[in-house]
């Protein structure tokens, strides 16, 4: 059954009087994400200020309209029939990028769609212990984080403000951040504006090698190679998901065009024409197997959001 538009004709024209041709209707989501895989949306919307982001706020308000952001397109999976609402892309002032040594520190001032790679380039240039740990994840700073990424030291660690924009709010204000394992509290229609960070300083040579040599690594054990949207599970406690993954014999299992990676089982990989269907069916598969060799109940890193069609979406 197709899925019906919840943006009525007043929604599209004031979104064309404002965004003009940074305003798409019925636009595919696959080119914008990891996995290339993803249905339509509503409407697809390039933000560059903070003034065009708050006056799609008030009217996601006003009207009670989903909205979702869509940021680099890692760690997420969009539905075959696509994303109700307004999906948002930031760009503009958003992807400001500003990094400057002071006080024995490296302060970072981002936006939040920035690159985190970029970011980690810049401050490693100025030796900036401990962003290391950011490399390699294919991430905004924002969606970063949201979602307090990392692997042996997390964003979080190093954040001093996050400034978000909200449709009850929407004008950018600082908000307190708690920071758990791979999430945080910030409200779900909070979205990241901005965010400052902060670094010890050290000696820029040391952590430039120990950045590449995270990236080397990654490289070398990751198949970057192939379309895929980083680890699709989180690792339990004292153990790592991928260990279990691979012990309970699921390295190259398929679904359709979904492949679990030979190189590494924490990743699935869209060998080509993969739908976000034959994704979620892999995934659940892969989770009910190592529940039932292991006990252990694996969660998801990876979002699945939007609307997958032809069947309940089994994750």
């Amino acid at each position: 059954m197709k899925s019906v538009a919840l943006l009525d004709d007043g929604d599209r024209d004031a979104l064309r009087e404002r965004f003009g041709a940074r305003a798409w209707f019925g636009e595919p989501l696959a080119p914008f994400t990891w996995w290339k895989i993803g249905g339509p949306a509503d409407a697809l919307v390039e933000v560059r200020t903070s003034d065009e982001l708050a006056f799609v706020l008030r009217r996601v308000l006003r009207r009670r309209l989903p909205m979702f952001v869509l940021g680099s397109g890692s760690n997420l999976l969009v539905g075959d029939g696509g994303i109700r609402g307004i999906v948002l892309r930031l760009e503009g002032e958003f992807a400001a990028l500003d990094v400057r040594a002071e006080d024995g520190a490296v302060v970072a001032e981002a936006g939040g769609s920035a690159s985190l790679a970029a970011l980690c380039a810049k401050v490693a240039n100025l030796g900036g212990v401990g962003v290391d740990g950011l490399a390699g994840i294919p991430a905004t700073v924002g969606g970063s984080i949201r979602m307090n990424a990392g692997t042996d030291r997390e964003i979080g660690e190093f954040a001093r403000e996050v400034v978000v924009q909200t449709p009850a709010q929407p004008e950018p204000h600082a908000i307190a951040v708690a920071w758990r394992y791979r999430s945080t509290t910030i409200p779900p229609d909070a979205i990241v504006a901005r965010t400052t960070l902060r670094f010890e300083r050290g000696a820029p040579a040391e952590v430039r090698e120990r950045l590449q040599s995270r990236l080397v690594r990654r490289k070398a054990t990751q198949p970057v190679a192939i379309p895929n949207s980083g680890s699709c599970f989180r690792n339990p406690d004292g153990d790592h998901a991928g260990r279990l993954i691979e012990a309970a014999g699921a390295k190259g299992w398929r679904e359709g065009k979904a492949e679990v990676s030979p190189l590494h089982a924490n990743f699935i990989v869209n060998t080509g024409g993969a739908t976000a269907r034959d994704v979620a069916v892999l995934l659940a598969r892969v989770r009910r197997t190592v529940e039932e060799r292991f006990g252990v109940d694996l969660q998801l890193e990876v979002h699945l959001v939007g609307e997958f069609t032809d069947t309940a979406c089994p994750v």
